[in-house]
């Protein structure tokens, strides 16, 4: 493999990979790497039939190579693309490919929760193996065992830092606020925070039957007068997340935020955090925007440098866990 590092995309989230090739390209002029410019050329296109095409503009005999492609809605669409772009990286006879999913799909289907159902997570991770990926480079799975379904490393970083640097600008101090966990899968997730905000811990405990939340208590707090911080992995309907800011603002909350990495936001969703109580909802890039997903209270936070400064690291055989320990704009 030579020293030479390509960056190419797909067409599921264009925007994020121009702006990491931006933060490269800057490292790139202060001598930190071997190229004048990170970006490739791939043309991408769909036969009559829907079929995606696939053509590489670059020589990449060798070179260390990473592609960009969320596997966000459409989902089977978007995964089959990136399927087809590492072929045609292992045909042409890269040196290293790392497929860069900032969102990886299907990671809810973790599991056998019945009989008679697939565990799609391991499916996708296999068929990202056997078309030809040495690498991954992914961000919050829902699920943090999913790395271990790949028979390929994994490099498996979190928006936290992304988060935490905006609430430090805001200048909130740690006894204003109170991170609270939605429901208790989240704990976790929630105590991480907590601790590297210096913050107190809450969690809402639901009692459910069938599909229909029947009570909802707050343990922990007390949440009188504090500013509230809920964090979860993504948004999808958001009927979970907006039911937590409803306990939350009953609680007596004086101002609330909810932050997730992933903004998949569907069926709805953007009408729930509009009408929900909370202040700002906070979303990153890893899924892009679109108008009809968007809501007024929304704002979306980058992790193009994060994923930028992952990549460089990689390539150069850096650690990769020194980001956790870092802020970023």
């Amino acid at each position: 493999m030579t020293d030479e590092l390509l960056v190419f995309w797909g067409r599921a989230n264009e925007p994020l990979a121009q702006k990491v090739c931006q933060f490269l390209d800057a490292d790139l002029n202060r001598g930190c790497l071997q190229r004048k410019s990170c970006a490739g050329r791939v043309i991408i296109t769909d036969f009559p039939d829907g079929e995606v095409h696939c053509k590489i503009e670059n020589n990449v005999r060798g070179r260390d190579v990473f592609i960009i492609q969320p596997t966000c809605p459409p989902v089977n669409h978007n995964l089959m693309e990136l399927l087809i772009m590492i072929d045609s990286f292992r045909r042409a006879s890269a040196g290293r490919i790392t497929a860069v999913i900032p969102y990886f799909g299907y990671a809810r289907q973790d599991r056998k929760e019945a009989g008679r159902v697939p565990i799609t997570a391991k499916l996708v991770a296999n068929l990202i193996s056997v078309a030809g990926a040495d690498r991954v480079l992914t961000m919050d799975l829902h699920s943090p065992q999913i790395q271990g379904f790949f028979d390929i490393p994994v490099d498996h970083l979190y928006a936290a830092p992304v988060f935490h640097r905006y609430f430090q600008d805001l200048g909130l101090s740690p006894h204003e606020i109170v991170v609270v966990s939605p429901d208790e899968g989240s704990i976790k997730r929630a105590l991480m925070h907590a601790r590297q905000l210096g913050a107190p811990l809450a969690v809402i405990d639901k009692r459910r039957h069938g599909e229909n939340v029947t009570q909802a208590n707050l343990i922990g707090g007390p949440l009188e007068g504090k500013v509230a911080l809920l964090f979860d992995d993504m948004i999808s309907t958001a009927k979970s997340i907006c039911g937590a800011a409803e306990v939350v603002y009953r609680a007596g909350a004086r101002e609330i935020y909810l932050a997730a990495t992933h903004g998949v936001l569907c069926k709805g969703a953007s009408e729930r955090l509009r009408d929900c109580p909370a202040k700002k909802v906070l979303i990153t890039d890893t899924i892009p925007l679109t108008p009809d997903r968007a809501s007024p209270n929304m704002e979306v936070l980058s992790v193009a440098r994060l994923l930028a400064e992952a990549i460089k690291r990689i390539h150069l055989n850096e650690s990769v866990s020194h980001l956790f320990e870092i802020s970023f704009a």
